[in-house]
């Protein structure tokens, strides 16, 4: 066998696990870099470490495939900030840093700190490799791992403060890859026969049953599962917003995002409902309002792939042990022939709260106020968004408003978000459009929101990476005002200003534009509904800057008064 270097066993080997992207910032594994030109893998320089990883999760997301992101020792750490979203969201990405020496270590060597063991709290797998003959298997060990039940990150550290030790030295090491673990699910178990029958007698029995859909749908592909089984049972469906995408929001059965970010009329059918079955859902706080949705004593069916989140939460009735996708078809086929009886008042309950929500709402969302109000900003958005769009939300607001108002109308459109990260819209955004080069991808984020990583939309030009960004630039923090006027006690001045309020006089348009994107700025009603269809036709970046009313709150999420689950 031919001796091959650590630099050629890398390059190859992401090269056959069809990476197509790499993203970071250097000095970092040099000559795996040269290498790749010639094996078709894009290398993405970046502006920040952090930015990196959120380009790999987006990427990771959008494709299923793991996310590639690389830096020296001294970003390690930055690296491992942005590594918190993928860990949240279940993301696959491959994290590759140096490392200290053996002749280095305990000698307050130039930019070196222990920093190894801080990646345990946001990975699966945390491994050094300190010999170039373990760099294949541990390789193939971080893809396995990256990609099976609940996806999540993986880091590797190289020997060497660019990975140099190990990169430099020569092996002659298998360096075959897996085909099974190139995407994410490799593995789709069904859940146990008896567990699944039992499910179906509990939801046929249910006189409120409904569907919680978690992020696990999206990451198993198990949207048209989903609908199918829904419709077969005539049960509703709420989704966490991770989720958002895998119902048409016009379906009937569809009644929102529960949780936090939320619309009533979801968490309100949640509450009211006497059976709920979340499916790839970790039940944690966000999508239960810090668990006061479902209602203490409601009966719980839960289907997940990671046996751990199993009652996690909720004292389960049934456990589903298994994959979404292939767990919902096996329950489908299960209900045909069964002789179903729709629960009508029910369902007429349910859709009593959707039309009363939208009845609230439909005064703000058409809106001609100038500032303008976000609810309408979304609602131009949902009415041009092509149908085969991708859009990328940030944290906080963005979230907010998105969950709540914008409308996914075609079950081929896609619909990822922030974890939890304040700043990732943009950078998630880029990674997204990177793994999906042919589809448009829009995305939402704020003025605080874009200025974490503004400088990548240099990047985004440098490279090509056709995004439209839209900023609703409200020139402030404006959901901490509850916060801040508890604070200061209602009083408005400047002091308490400085804790949520910007510049008005930065205009994103000219920094934008001095970054090689192209810009417009949208001050009107109307404007942007006009703008979009052409700003996805540009082939460059864009970035849209809409001017909204700081004032403007989202609505808090519905609970129930006196509820103590």
């Amino acid at each position: 066998m031919s001796k091959i270097s650590g630099a050629s066993i890398i390059s190859r080997m992401l090269q056959g696990y069809g990476v197509t992207h790499v993203f970071y910032v250097p000095t970092i594994l040099m000559r795996s870099l040269a290498e790749m030109d010639s094996l078709k893998i894009k290398k993405i320089l970046t502006h920040s470490e952090k930015a990196a990883a959120y380009m790999a999760d987006g990427y990771a997301r959008a494709s299923g495939k793991p996310g590639l992101c690389l830096a020296q020792q001294i970003g390690a750490t930055n690296l491992l900030s942005g590594l918190r979203d993928a860990f949240m969201a279940n993301s696959p990405v491959i994290a590759i840093t140096g490392g200290s020496t053996n002749d280095s270590k305990y000698r307050n060597a130039y930019q070196e700190v222990e920093e190894f063991k801080q990646f345990d709290s946001m990975t699966k797998f945390n491994a050094e490799v300190n010999d170039t003959n373990r760099l294949p298997d541990l390789i193939r060990q971080s893809f396995r791992v990256a990609t099976t039940g609940s996806p999540g990150p993986v880091h590797l550290r190289l020997m060497g403060l660019h990975g140099g030790t190990i990169a430099d030295a020569v092996t002659d090491a298998d360096i075959s890859i897996e085909e099974k673990f190139k995407f994410s699910p490799p593995f789709r178990p069904v859940a146990h026969l008896d567990d699944i029958n039992q499910a179906i007698e509990l939801l046929l029995k249910a006189e409120r049953p409904i569907i919680v859909a978690g992020g696990g749908v999206i990451a198993s592909n198990a949207e048209s599962e989903l609908r199918k089984l829904a419709e077969k049972l005539q049960i509703p469906v709420a989704t966490s917003l991770n989720a958002k995408a895998s119902l048409n929001d016009a379906h009937s059965l569809n009644v929102g995002v529960v949780g936090t970010y939320s619309r009533s009329c979801a968490n309100k059918a949640v509450f009211e409902a006497d059976t709920v079955f979340f499916i790839g859902s970790q039940t944690g706080g966000q999508v239960t309002v810090n668990w006061k949705i479902p209602k203490s004593g409601t009966k719980v069916i839960q289907l997940d792939i990671n046996p751990e989140e199993l009652g996690r939460n909720y004292s389960n009735a049934i456990s589903l042990l298994g994959d979404a996708k292939s767990t919902l078809a096996e329950m489908y086929s299960k209900c045909i022939g069964k002789s179903l009886q729709p629960k009508i008042k029910w369902l007429n309950r349910v859709q009593e709260l959707v039309t009363d929500w939208r009845k609230e709402n439909e005064k703000s969302m058409t809106s001609t106020a100038i500032p303008l109000r976000p609810e309408r900003i979304c609602r131009e958005i949902s009415e041009s968004l092509p149908v085969d769009a991708v859009l990328v939300s940030d944290t906080g607001h963005s979230g907010m408003w998105t969950s709540q108002m914008i409308e996914i109308q075609h079950s081929t459109q896609k619909f990822i978000r922030c974890a939890g990260s304040l700043g990732w819209g943009l950078p998630g955004a880029m990674g997204v459009k990177c793994a999906l080069p042919e589809r448009p991808v829009l995305c939402f984020t704020g003025d605080g929101g874009i200025y974490y990583h503004l400088s990548e939309l240099e990047t985004a030009a440098r490279f090509g990476i056709n995004i439209v960004v839209i900023v609703n630039n409200n020139s402030s923090l404006n959901q901490e005002i509850p916060l801040v006027n508890a604070a200061y006690k209602g009083l408005n001045d400047d002091q308490s200003a400085e804790i949520w309020k910007f510049q008005k006089s930065v205009d994103f348009t000219k920094i934008a534009e001095n970054f090689g994107c192209a810009s417009f700025r949208v001050d009107k009603p109307g404007q942007l509904k006009d703008l979009l269809p052409n700003a996805f036709k540009m082939n460059r970046p864009v970035v849209i800057e809409v001017i909204s009313d700081e004032n403007a709150l989202s609505k808090t999420a519905w609970t129930p008064k006196n509820n103590f689950n």
